[in-house]
């Protein structure tokens, strides 16, 4: 769900205003997974413009205050959300750590880098929402580390019900600033894409794994 709706047309406006999204429905993208997609998601853009970056920081962390009271450590999914994750907790003035998507191979095999302790509170921060699956695998990580996983906020969300469900399913909270669905009606209000884009912009979200014969 959404922090809020103005929070989310303010996010996704500056979103496209530096292009950390970009919207190509004649020009689709073609993701790692091999989907054909009339949208590109860069959130770590962010971090090279203060005024936005510093937007994004502080109200992420204004709603793990309101909304999520004491919290110990702020734990950010690697890579994307290293930077992000460590303004936040700044921010708040608390411990940081990070979640690599597997342990290391080496040295000490870590999955959780830096220090956190069994049973403290941990919110976990992410920058951008797919299907889900890389996000939970880093609160399972902390919680068979023995960490309290109270939920997760990003900066933004496809809106895929694929996600929805597996968040749903390991019984995380989930927080966005913005979603596809808000994306859209600002793109739209902002006439960076017209009505007829926006239809195929909306079609792809209903089904996107099978946009490719489009």
């Amino acid at each position: 769900m959404i922090f809020d709706k103005e929070t989310a047309k303010q996010t996704a406006e500056v979103l496209l205003q530096i292009n950390a999204i970009k919207l190509q429905p004649n020009e689709p993208f073609t993701w790692a997974s091999g989907w054909k997609s009339p949208i590109y998601c860069d959130n770590r853009i962010v971090l090279s413009f203060p005024p936005i970056r510093n937007y994004i920081r502080e109200t992420m962390a204004k709603h793990i205050e309101a909304h999520y009271g004491k919290v110990d450590v702020i734990a950010g999914v690697a890579t994307g959300a290293i930077g992000i994750g460590i303004l936040v907790a700044e921010y708040l003035g608390l411990p940081f750590v990070y979640v690599r998507p597997e342990a290391k191979s080496h040295g000490r095999q870590n999955q959780i880098e830096g220090f956190i302790e069994s049973g403290q509170n941990v919110v976990v921060v992410e920058d951008l929402i797919s299907t889900g699956k890389s996000s939970l695998n880093a609160v399972k990580a902390l919680e068979e580390a023995g960490i309290k996983v109270k939920g997760m906020v990003a900066i933004f969300s496809y809106g895929f019900e694929v996600a929805k469900k597996n968040f749903e399913a390991a019984e995380v909270e989930l927080y966005t600033l913005s979603n596809y669905e808000n994306l859209l009606e600002q793109a739209l209000e902002t006439m960076y894409i017209n009505s007829k884009e926006q239809e195929v912009l909306a079609h792809w979200n209903d089904n996107p794994s099978e946009w490719n014969a489009i």
